[in-house]
């Protein structure tokens, strides 16, 4: 399958030396708080079921490692792809009887960063063939189609113009491999797929919901065409 760009980049590469020095500092990391968030949640005991996370995967170390560079996954119950944020919700609803998290709250964002945290380092090496072909195709398809008031596509700006400046922001590759990602902008952590919906609404286009299985596809071919680029949740970011 032919890759559309010649060189892979991470977005820390198109960032200011500070806010790349921040993202490898233990002492100026900013998004510690939502990490520990993660840490405290993986062994507490919630729902009906009397579980924690940690009743079922134990030592994070061992059993999240390697997680993060493979999702969106197909759900075996489903058979549908979603994201890891999904597979948690799952878990909780299913496993623990436990409430579910909203997508963009301080216990999702702190328990996806703390399991995808497991794989820092790592290659991203998701699945794209088989049954998983359609949900690429979809992703592609989406990423390619021009929308909105601007009639402009994602590849207009991570693909034809990466490197180039638009106002005060330096374009990057749009890569996936850093997200949850904590943005300066946002003064905290923010999922890709709140990203997704920041860069509709600014090309002047309809936005899908967190989870939708429009962004879910999208995030698919993403994590492909940074196929091999490592993990660095959270990543650091203007």
């Amino acid at each position: 399958m032919e890759h559309p760009l010649v060189d892979i980049w991470s977005g820390r590469k198109f960032r200011m030396p500070a806010s790349r020095a921040m993202q490898v500092d233990d002492f100026a990391y900013p998004a510690g708080p939502w990490l520990e968030t993660g840490v405290s949640n993986w062994s507490k005991v919630e729902g009906a079921a009397g579980k924690a996370c940690a009743s079922c995967h134990q030592e994070a170390e061992k059993s999240m490692k390697g997680v993060a560079t493979r999702y969106p996954e197909i759900d075996k119950a489903s058979k549908k792809l979603i994201a890891l944020e999904a597979r948690i919700n799952n878990c909780r609803v299913n496993n623990m009887k436990a409430k579910p998290w909203k997508w963009e709250s301080g216990n999702m964002l702190g328990m996806t960063i703390y399991v995808k945290s497991h794989s820092r380092g790592l290659p991203m090496s998701v699945k794209v063939d088989g049954a998983y072909k359609k949900y690429f195709e979809q992703g592609k398809a989406f990423y390619y189609q021009r929308r909105g008031q601007l009639d402009m596509a994602c590849a207009h700006c991570h693909e034809v113009n990466y490197g180039k400046q638009i106002r005060a922001e330096i374009l990057s590759q749009g890569q996936s491999n850093g997200f949850p990602t904590y943005r300066l902008k946002w003064q905290k952590p923010g999922s890709l797929h709140r990203r997704f919906k920041g860069c509709n609404e600014q090309v002047r286009s309809k936005s899908f919901k967190r989870g939708s299985p429009e962004y879910t596809a999208l995030e698919l071919y993403l994590a492909w065409r940074g196929q091999g680029l490592p993990v660095e949740t959270p990543a650091v970011r203007r």
